[in-house]
């Protein structure tokens, strides 16, 4: 019963930076954990980022910590990833999806099944 819309994809240079929208509209998202996942061509989708609707805890994957930062704004029902130092590897269609049982949860959720609604994705393209 949540849809999501990712936006702000697009192509960029190694080492710049991109700034990723998700929106959501639905039902209340104050239990949900959202996330952020991406999938390059011929390789499985991989978890990304994750921040807790309501208590904002976060996880990273270990090969965007310290470049990318997860972020929601409440009163706009809107997750946000801030890509930085954008690699070649970053490569790939990002996609937004929300874990209703996220805030029940001890760990923030990182697995894919955990995820029940999901954005059509948005791609994002690093060249040299």
């Amino acid at each position: 019963q949540v849809q999501l819309v990712e936006s702000g994809g697009g192509s960029v240079q190694a080492g710049d930076s991109l700034r990723l929208s998700c929106t959501a509209s639905g039902r209340t998202f104050s239990n949900y954990a959202m996330g952020w996942f991406r999938q390059a061509p011929g390789k499985e989708r991989e978890f990304v980022a994750a921040v807790t609707w309501s208590g904002g805890k976060r996880d990273y994957a270990d090969s965007v910590k310290g470049r990318f930062t997860i972020s929601r704004d409440i009163a706009k029902n809107t997750v946000y990833l801030q890509m930085s130092s954008l690699k070649l590897e970053d490569t790939a269609v990002y996609y937004c999806a929300a874990d209703p049982l996220g805030e029940f949860k001890i760990r923030v959720a990182t697995r894919t099944h955990e995820y029940t609604s999901w954005g059509q994705g948005t791609q994002v393209t690093v060249s040299s």
